[in-house]
């Protein structure tokens, strides 16, 4: 599993490899750069000690150029390998957004009712986020480590075979099995911890979006408590995961030390021999000590490949869901600006062995003409328009807009014939005229104010304090119920659709205030065909 689902990840950043290669070909070189630069400096300083006892002559020119150069190479590959991974690794992430939200879309609603509005917002956010982990915390590290001891130990082998073969194993040791045994240790741990960060942002975001019921109810204290137990059991589960990480750099540094006084128990008689120099035997001693610097990140990348996997899994659960309803294919030229719509004996079921939600039914409509849906909770008034929006497939029947299947119709062109003014309807933390110009981005200021009028709303914007340009914040806390809707009603008209569908569109009205939309939306309903859902017989009269 986690293979296959690594392998997905390396094939959502093929547009990026070129990008990332160099990325870790810079990080390369910054280290061997490190790695080098100490194992000269060892070498000069000592050299120029035993130069000084002796009163030898030494040329230090050359090796204080290599010196100069090496730090130089450092610090400038180290900056230039941050801005170029990084760089690559936001586009990543900004692409894989909109790679998630291109899969999400189709999904909604019918394969989204399981998932909390608070997990997804989670998962595109949080959990992609978490994605950069693959490339600049397992990816490059693994592969510069590699590249890098693979040098150091052809370095050391020139020099004493047994040395770095001792080297190999330790690096072994603490760059494969140690990382080895905390991803497994610490993969439970990231899963749980991914989830209880889920859950506790599900808790804050329910928090904000139902402040006022809460305080209403007198809820807000045990909403807290949850949120407060949420986030005690998410710092259990960073801490022990911590814990792990302090024990992995405590055996990096067990290890490092190790290395150490092996290479002095073979070194010393090396030099007492005269097979090396005196001043090769430091150079030796750091250049092992320096080495430990490329596998110092490898544990932890582990430990961040389990969070990333985690991550990835609960996307790719997401995007790998077959959505309800397929997109057709039939566009030029396939509908008139004013489609007849034909329902023939539609028939629609949420689940196979479930009740029919709708059961034979036909009606036809046009621009000009009204259809009105009377019944009780349940009665299939909101399938119709999920059947309609293409939502939820139906089952049996026909549905046509201007005589061509529904079916065989792009979702997003069919939605383009329907402006709806739902139960639901949504308004973002933006501004007022940003929330209508949704339904029409090309609309003048004139036909804001316009609609806005109809729906008799217009006044409460006039009075905000920057009119249409008033943030309504979250959940549209400047608005009253009544505004909201009104406001929805505005936005429905806004959209130049040939259907609008009102499902209950004076709810929370008075009914002074419902019988001055109606007088202005009447006029209206001759320019569209209208299906208006409801149970207040005052919209009939």
């Amino acid at each position: 599993m986690s293979l296959r689902v690594s392998v997905r990840l390396l094939k959502l950043m093929r547009p990026y490899w070129a990008t990332m290669l160099l990325g870790a070909l810079l990080s390369l070189i910054t280290l061997l750069a490190n790695i080098g630069l100490l194992a000269v400096s060892g070498w000069f300083i000592a050299s120029m000690a035993l130069a000084g006892l002796s009163g030898a002559a030494i040329n230090y020119f050359t090796p204080a150029a290599i010196i100069r150069a090496l730090a130089l190479v450092r610090t400038v590959g180290r900056y230039a390998e941050r801005l170029i991974s990084h760089n690559a690794t936001l586009a990543l992430l900004s692409e894989l957004r909109g790679w998630f939200y291109r899969r999400l879309e189709p999904l909604a609603p019918a394969r989204l009712q399981q998932f909390h509005s608070g997990d997804l917002f989670s998962r595109i956010r949080s959990d992609i986020d978490t994605l950069d982990h693959f490339y600049l915390r397992f990816l490059t590290p693994f592969s510069v480590a590699l590249l890098a001891l693979l040098l150091v130990f052809v370095i050391l082998s020139s020099y004493q075979s047994t040395l770095a073969w001792l080297a190999l194993l330790l690096w072994l040791s603490v760059g494969l099995l140690l990382p080895w045994w905390l991803y497994r240790s610490a993969q439970p741990l990231a899963d749980a911890q991914l989830k209880q960060a889920a859950t506790l942002r599900r808790q804050l975001l329910e928090g904000v979006q139902g402040m006022a019921e809460l305080m209403l109810f007198n809820r807000s204290a045990a909403q807290r408590e949850a949120i407060e137990l949420s986030s005690a059991r998410l710092n259990r589960l960073q801490l022990k995961q911590a814990s792990l990480s302090a024990w992995s750099q405590t055996a990096l540094l067990l290890a490092a030390n190790l290395a150490v006084w092996l290479a002095l128990w073979l070194l010393i008689p090396l030099q007492q021999s005269g097979a090396i120099s005196a001043a090769e035997f430091p150079m030796l001693l750091l250049l092992l000590l320096a080495s430990f610097e490329a596998v110092m990140p490898l544990p932890l990348a582990v430990q961040a490949l389990g969070q990333t996997l985690a991550a990835a899994k609960r996307l790719f659960e997401i995007v790998d869901a077959q959505p309800q309803v397929v997109e057709g294919e039939v566009t030029e030229g396939s509908l008139s600006d004013s489609p007849r719509l034909e329902v023939e004996r539609l028939s629609m079921s949420y689940e196979p062995e479930a009740k029919a939600a709708l059961d034979a039914l036909s009606f036809s409509l046009q621009r000009g003409e009204s259809l009105v849906l009377l019944g009780e909770s349940g009665a299939g008034k909101s399938s119709l328009i999920n059947v309609l929006l293409r939502f939820w497939e139906y089952q049996g029947g026909s549905v046509t807009l201007d005589g061509v299947e529904l079916r065989r119709l792009p979702a997003e062109q069919v939605r383009g014939c329907f402006s709806v003014v739902s139960q639901r309807s949504h308004l973002f933390n933006a501004s007022v005229r940003q929330n209508l110009l949704l339904a029409n981005p090309e609309a003048s200021e004139a036909q804001l104010i316009e609609v806005c009028q109809q729906a008799q709303i217009d006044e409460v914007i006039q009075a905000l304090p920057e009119g249409y340009d008033t943030l309504l914040g979250e959940a549209a806390v400047r608005l009253s119920g009544g505004e909201v809707r009104r406001l929805v009603i505005a936005r429905a008209l806004l959209k130049p659709a040939p259907f609008l569908i009102l499902d209950e569109p004076t709810e929370g009205l008075d009914s002074e205030t419902e019988r001055r939309l109606w007088r202005d939306l009447l006029p209206l309903f001759k320019e569209r065909g209208v299906i208006l859902i409801t149970h207040r017989l005052l919209a009939l009269d």
